[in-house]
């Protein structure tokens, strides 16, 4: 046996991804201690999923959609209404084993918040599950002959081909922690209690250094909250939070390709008293889930045939699947559309405007790859009507985008992260607001390639009948699709006899260039 040197490449590949939509639909009794609805301003909701059952081919997805509702009473003031549906929903995922990589992802497509009546609300929701399984295994390779084949070496001739391998250096999950202090205005007066909170994560950007990792981005805080006073007006207040961190990450590389995932997995805004008492200050956490992958490109020789002119070499060869990048890119869609905000009602301010993108279809197309999606623009706004000072408007803002991607497939793998870096609504006259927006998109498309590897050789002695039928001397006339290395294998010499023999130049040749062939005899 041939002893080989290999080559392990760590490497993840996408074994497969199944999406479903799950329905939840249930009443929620209003407690006692609370008002009556009048009308429902705001909803919101956020999944919170628990660890998912693996098992062959199947996942079993736990977890609970958590809604908060800010309804108008039937005495005019605002209050907020929070309640949990649990869910459990089994996934068929073919070729899925239990030692995979199991990751979901979540959409919220659909929430409704009805008034049945005073008393209760009906709560019902739309959530896409998104199931994807990802194997990490060692792709391994012959790169080389190894030391202890000695000066037997010599009579081996060997063919290598190179490669550049995007292999996966790190892959595992973090969190990152940011704790900021907020204080209200001076124009503002202070909180008696808070009805609504939003925090939101846009701008952000991952960047590997050696040994850690540095995030940066901001976070969107809105607040709605009743004034002290005897008039308890309402109020609000929106802030951008910026933050940047480092997080340790042995084994990362300033030099790395990074594919980072990031979420919002904790969120909470609280009053608190500042240095005179009163409460004019509020105190914001934020959990940020980061699911990390590292990729490192790097080139790969590997040895792709092998023949001796001293004995017979038979090779076990199989089929290797590696990656290699195939773009990596930033884009910017920009959106603008007019919404109608209440009719026959005159619009004071707009509060606050918010949005979501939801990708509807990403598919390859020729060299570029294609997104439909809608951005849902939620706009909070205040009326002269003071029985319903304060209303909300939702709009779905439709968009398409092409990134591109030279020599993208149906079979690439591709890391999509998009989210809404600006947005602004603007009153636009007549009852209407013009929404401008900008959608920020970060792609790395992946290309599985195919590649013969030699996995093992087997040393017999020389056929010495075959090599007796060979001719010593022959000429010959190049064919479309020769190479220098399969003219040499056939008639047992090498590349560099044929060069030398024939007076060329280089390796390359042509077809209809004429060669003369001399057998070599190993030593």
């Amino acid at each position: 046996m041939l002893e080989l040197v290999k080559q392990n490449i760590h490497m993840n590949r996408w074994k497969n991804q199944m999406n479903t939509q799950i329905t939840l639909d249930d009443d929620f009794n209003v407690p006692d201690v609370m008002s009556d609805i009048a009308q429902v301003i705001l909803d919101s909701g956020e999944i919170q999923m628990e660890p998912a059952k693996i098992q062959s081919g199947r996942v079993t997805a736990r977890g609970r959609l958590d809604f908060h509702v800010l309804y108008r009473t039937e005495e005019g003031g605002l209050q907020t209404l929070g309640g949990e549906l649990p869910f459990e929903e089994a996934v068929n995922v073919p070729g899925l084993e239990e030692r995979d990589y199991v990751s979901i992802a979540w959409q919220l497509e659909d929430l409704e918040a009805d008034v049945i009546n005073s008393r209760k609300l009906s709560i019902r929701a739309v959530v896409t599950l998104e199931v994807k399984a990802e194997e990490l295994f060692d792709a391994e390779a012959a790169v080389e002959l190894a030391d202890t084949c000695g000066g037997s070496a010599a009579q081996i001739e060997t063919r290598r081909s190179r490669l550049e391998v995007a292999a996966i250096a790190l892959r595992k999950k973090d969190t990152h922690r940011v704790k900021e202090q907020l204080a209200l205005s001076g124009s503002k007066p202070a909180i008696d209690r808070i009805l609504w909170t939003e925090t939101r994560l846009t701008g952000t950007s991952v960047r590997p250094l050696d040994g850690k990792i540095r995030l940066e981005g901001s976070l969107q805080v809105f607040v709605i909250y009743e004034g002290e006073g005897d008039s308890g007006q309402i109020q609000w207040m929106e802030e951008t939070i910026p933050f940047s961190g480092e997080t340790e990450l042995s084994g990362a590389a300033e030099e790395m390709i990074p594919a980072v995932g990031l979420r919002l997995i904790h969120k909470s805004i609280e009053e608190k008293p500042d240095y005179d008492g009163e409460m004019r200050e509020l105190d914001v956490d934020a959990v940020i889930e980061l699911d990390i992958r590292l990729y490192e490109e790097r080139p790969l020789e590997i040895l792709s045939d092998l023949y001796a002119m001293d004995r017979e070499l038979k090779l076990e060869t199989g089929e290797a699947c590696f990656d290699r990048i195939l773009t990596r890119n930033s884009g910017k869609c920009r959106i603008a559309e007019k919404a109608e905000l209440g009719a026959g009602q005159r619009i004071l301010q707009i509060c606050r405007s918010c949005g979501n993108v939801k990708l509807d279809e990403v598919a390859p197309g020729q060299d570029v790859l294609s997104m439909d999606g809608v951005v849902e623009v939620e706009i909070l706004y205040l009326t002269d009507d003071d029985s319903r000072p304060v209303q909300s408007v939702t709009e779905l803002v439709p968009f398409h985008y092409e990134a591109e991607a030279p020599g993208i497939t149906e079979n690439s793998v591709w890391y999509l992260e998009s989210g809404v870096e600006q947005l602004t609504a603007v009153m636009a006259g007549g009852g209407t607001a013009e929404i401008r927006a900008v959608i920020a998109l970060e792609l790395l498309v992946l290309q599985p390639v195919k590649t013969q590897v030699i996995l093992q050789a087997e040393e017999e002695p020389l056929d010495l009948k075959r090599l007796q039928q060979l001719p010593g001397i022959a000429g010959y006339v190049v064919q479309e699709g020769d190479s220098l290395w399969d003219i040499a294998r056939r008639f047992h010499t090498t590349e560099e006899h044929i060069i030398s023999a024939n007076g060329l130049a280089s390796g390359e040749i042509l077809p209809g260039d004429r060669l003369i062939l001399v057998k070599e005899i190993g030593r």
